[in-house]
């Protein structure tokens, strides 16, 4: 499969990698639009968010709230957007969310290093 998250997920492509266990990988996102923004990427492929089983939605939920909270604290960000791309918008098709605090100020001011950095010490 030619699906550039399966192939982060299986570590055949770099990735700064937050977080992962049976079912989820949280990475940076490579080109972020906002201090923060990661990505919540199933382990196994879905194109889209109609395919995927409602315990691995629920899972990946709950990893959302979890990194929500990191993000807010240890950014010190005051709010956070969930995205979910689908049909033409959807550049990568592997179904994935987006976690993008204040994401109204779409403008990265740190280094995404830095960012990683920040977050890892959760």
């Amino acid at each position: 499969m030619d699906c550039l998250f399966c192939k982060i997920i299986h570590k055949e492509v770099e990735a700064t990698i937050l977080y992962e266990d049976d079912l989820v990988m949280v990475i940076m996102d490579a080109f972020p639009d906002v201090d923060g923004h990661l990505l919540i990427l199933p382990k196994k492929h879905y194109t889209d968010f109609k395919e995927v089983p409602d315990e691995v939605l629920l899972h990946i939920n709950k990893v959302a709230q979890q990194y929500g909270d990191i993000l807010m604290q240890k950014l010190n960000k005051k709010a956070l957007t969930l995205l979910v791309n689908y049909g033409d918008a959807q550049k990568v098709k592997h179904y994935h969310l987006h976690l993008l605090p204040n994401f109204i100020e779409k403008d990265p001011k740190h280094d995404k290093e830095e960012i990683a950095q920040i977050l890892k010490g959760a």
